[in-house]
């Protein structure tokens, strides 16, 4: 990348993209976590012996669990040892909005599991519907795991063959000055001492850690192929279909009890929940099901991994190269007067120079205001060192979306909304004064991208309401599409 700005893999790493894409690994971004992560359905629907193997230790594992929690065995010691796991950060992959530092499996994991195991899923391993166990079924629940938590401990379970994934790029690929020689906790579980064991890898590093690859193939993006809201989205479909007339009968009778024509959705999915929790069958015969159709997944999968790298690498590679190096974006030094320029320089090149379209996937808008927000922080990592980005800083009153700083005296506060946000007038109103109180500063910027003119005579209407329309702290950005010069002559 031009003037040293190196945001991703290929470019700290001196590695060309297309070496990476031959090789399988997602080109991460080592300034921020990408929304990717293992689905450990991948593993097992795949047609690679090696992601097959894998996905027997984690379920051999889990078995093993099983029986300690059905033994009593899982002590607290027992439990610091066997179920608590830092998330792995160095593979920056993830649900962090700034960084890479997520929260890892703590005690509530732990708990959650144990209880899961020694109650719903007492009988995990030896499921006769399905033709395998998945540990995705230890979320489906509604005092199941969470989907990040299966996402963290999936990660750790296969650790060993991630690390040697990307030993063998590194060792192949990366100048030895680039690679260092690291003592990884956690790596094996040896069986016969009960214990995990530590082994020794030779591995990219950058800031004094180092980094692991992850294989494209076994990523993906918001859910697990298996997971509660499809659960309850084919809830009909699995009860229509159950083999077994008398437990057809009790389900429906049980589910039907609850509800009436005037039930709203809500209701009639809290319904097929408590349904669910009482004939815990329906979970294996779901499953079964997404075996079934396991070719989709993979399908699923491939593109939503395409639209993060097409969003996430291609998109902000492309905003920073070609609008943002070399221009006045990453000039400055006061806190506001630098996020205000930054800002405004966003909104000329997203305006004027053709940058709305890096927000388009597919030639739909960015949905999300959370994507929106890491494409921010991927645009402003080369912020002045001695100034500080943090996202969703907690001062007490609930999070913003990042806070940019310079000392004690010196903080801006800097939300990024999308026009369409259901909440941004009660945000508008409320938030930002609230958050100067509790972050002692006087300055917030407030952006709001739209899309279309319907999305801003919304905003318009909103800022009318509320007497906001002359601040100079709320910008609003022009993302919809633009008309070609030769069409916007013609009228």
């Amino acid at each position: 990348m031009a003037n040293g700005m190196k945001i991703y893999f290929s470019d700290v790493f001196s590695v060309s993209p297309e070496i990476l894409e031959a090789y399988g690994a997602f080109n991460i971004a080592l300034v921020n976590d990408l929304p990717l992560f293992v689905d450990p359905f991948l593993l097992y629907d795949s047609k690679n012996p090696a992601y097959q193997k894998l996905h027997e230790e984690i379920i051999t594992y889990l078995c093993f669990l099983r029986d300690r929690a059905l033994s009593g065995e899982l002590t607290p010691g027992a439990i610091s040892q066997w179920l608590l796991f830092k998330e792995i950060k160095q593979n920056w992959l993830g649900f962090s909005k700034t960084g890479n530092k997520g929260t890892g499996l703590g005690p509530e994991f732990a708990r959650a599991l144990s209880r899961n195991l020694t109650t719903a899923f007492k009988d995990f391993g030896t499921e006769t519907v399905s033709h395998s166990s998945h540990i995705e079924k230890l979320g489906l629940l509604s005092g199941g795991v969470g989907r990040d938590h299966l996402s963290d401990f999936t990660t750790n379970l296969i650790k060993a063959y991630l690390l040697d994934y990307t030993q063998a790029f590194a060792l192949a690929n990366i100048r030895p000055e680039q690679r260092s020689r690291f003592r990884i906790e956690r790596v094996r579980f040896d069986y016969a001492t009960r214990r995990w064991q530590s082994d020794y890898f030779e591995l990219p590093v950058i800031n004094g850690d180092y980094v692991v690859l992850t294989p494209k193939e076994i990523l993906t993006r918001d859910e697990a192929w298996i997971n509660q809201t499809d659960l309850l989205d084919r809830f009909h479909d699995i009860c229509v279909s159950l083999p077994d007339d008398a437990l057809r009968a009790q389900v429906n009778e049980h589910f039907y009890s609850q509800i009436n024509r005037k039930s709203k959705e809500k209701e009639v999915r809290e319904a097929a929940m408590r349904t669910i929790e009482k004939f815990h069958s329906l979970l294996d015969y779901y499953i079964r099901w997404k075996e079934e159709h396991g070719s989709e997944a993979h399908k699923s999968a491939n593109g939503k991994v395409r639209e993060t790298y097409e969003q996430f690498v291609e998109n902000v590679r492309t905003l920073v190269n070609d609008y943002l190096v070399g221009a006045e974006f990453y000039n400055g030094d006061h806190s506001y007067e630098q996020s205000m320029k930054r800002v405004m320089y966003l909104k000329h090149v997203i305006e004027d120079q053709g940058g709305h379209r890096l927000f388009y996937i597919n030639g739909e808008p960015v949905q999300r205001e959370v994507d929106l927000h890491v494409m921010f922080r991927l645009t402003w990592f080369a912020n002045s060192e001695d100034l500080d980005l943090n996202a969703e800083v907690n001062n007490g009153r609930g999070p913003v979306d990042f806070k940019i700083s310079k000392g004690s005296k010196n903080s801006t506060l800097v939300e990024f909304k999308l026009a369409k946000n259901t909440y941004l007038e009660k945000n508008l109103q409320h938030q930002v004064k609230i958050y100067e109180e509790a972050s002692d500063t006087k300055q917030s910027i407030k952006v709001i991208m739209y899309f279309s003119d319907s999305e801003l005579q919304r905003v318009m209407d909103i800022l009318k309401r509320l007497k906001l329309t002359e601040c100079k702290d709320i910008v609003l950005i022009d993302a919809s599409p633009k008309a070609s010069a030769s069409k916007a002559n013609e009228h």
